[in-house]
C-alpha cells in the first residue's frame, strides 16, 4: 500500500508542478504580446459568453455475457473579448463478466487569445490516463500559434502548431520521463445540413521517446435545440509501447448530447 500511495503522490505532484509552470508561462508570454501590441481594451464593457455540452452513452448486456460500458464527456467554453478558455473532460470504462476491459480518462484545458480575424495564440495543458496503455499517464503542456484556414457558415478548418513539454510514466518500469515535444492539431467542422454536422479533430505530440497521434471523427444529428445524437470513431496511436501491447487503439461510440448556450 505504501508503494502504491507513493507512486500516486509522485504522479499528482508531477502533474500539478507541470500545470502550474505551464499556466505561468502561458500567462507571461501571452500577456507580454498583448501589452506590447496595445490590444488591451479597457474602454468598452466586457461581454462574457458561456457555452458547453455534456455527453452520455451507456451499454448494458445480460445473458450469456454480462457487459457494462460507460462513455461520458463534458465541455465548457468561456469567452471574454479576445480571450477564450475551453475545458474538456472525457471518461470511458468497460467491463465484461466483471473483468475490466477498458478505463480511460482525458482532461484538457486550452486558453486562446485572438490576434486578428484568423490568427490566435494558444496555451494548452492535457492529461491522459489509460489503464491499458504502456504509460500510466501522459501529461503535456504547450504553447502555439493557431490559424483559421477556413471560416464560413458551412465549414471551418483551424491549424495549430508549437513547442511543448511532456511528462509521462512507464507502466512496466515505473520510470518517469520529461521531454520537449512538438505539438500539432487540426480541427475541421462541416455542416452537412441544418441538423447534421461532421467533425474531425487530429492531434500529434512528438518527442524523442514517443510520438502520440489521435484522430476523432464524429457525426452529430440534432434532435431539437438542446439534444443531439452523436456517433464517434477515434483512433489513438503510440509509437513506443511494450512488446505485448498494440500500438493502435480504436473506439466507436454512440452518445446522447445535451448542449447549452447562455447567450441564446
Amino acid at each position: 500500500m505504501t508503494v502504491i500511495n507513493s507512486a500516486k503522490e509522485r504522479e499528482v505532484t508531477s502533474v500539478m508542478t507541470l500545470v502550474v509552470a505551464a499556466n505561468r508561462v502561458c500567462r507571461q508570454v501571452i500577456s507580454t504580446i498583448v501589452v506590447s501590441s496595445g490590444l488591451v481594451m479597457l474602454a468598452a464593457p466586457a461581454q462574457a459568453e458561456w457555452a458547453g455540452s455534456a455527453e452520455l452513452g451507456l451499454v448494458f448486456a445480460r445473458g450469456n455475457t454480462e457487459t457494462e460500458t460507460l462513455n461520458t464527456a463534458l465541455e465548457a467554453s468561456y469567452s471574454r473579448q479576445r480571450w477564450t478558455n475551453t475545458t474538456e473532460a472525457s471518461f470511458f470504462r468497460s467491463e465484461t463478466d466483471g473483468d475490466l476491459d477498458a478505463s480511460r480518462f482525458v482532461g484538457k484545458n486550452a486558453t486562446d487569445y485572438t490576434l486578428d480575424d484568423r490568427s490566435y495564440l494558444t496555451g494548452i495543458v492535457r492529461y491522459d490516463r489509460d489503464r491499458f496503455s504502456s504509460f500510466r499517464f501522459q501529461t503535456s503542456a504547450a504553447l502555439g500559434y493557431g490559424y483559421q484556414w477556413l471560416d464560413s457558415e458551412r465549414q471551418t478548418l483551424s491549424l495549430e502548431a508549437g513547442p511543448g513539454v511532456r511528462h509521462s510514466e512507464n507502466r512496466a518500469s515505473g520510470d518517469t520521463e520529461t521531454e520537449f515535444i512538438g505539438r500539432g492539431a487540426v480541427d475541421y467542422r462541416l455542416a452537412i445540413s441544418e441538423t447534421a454536422e461532421l467533425t474531425n479533430a487530429f492531434l500529434v505530440e512528438t518527442g524523442s521517446s514517443n510520438t502520440f497521434l489521435e484522430t476523432q471523427l464524429a457525426l452529430e444529428v440534432a434532435i431539437n435545440d438542446s439534444l443531439a445524437l452523436k456517433t464517434g470513431f477515434s483512433v489513438r496511436h503510440n509509437t513506443n509501447v511494450e512488446a505485448d501491447r498494440d500500438k493502435t487503439d480504436y473506439l466507436s461510440t454512440v452518445n446522447l448530447v445535451y448542449s447549452f448556450d447562455k447567450n441564446k
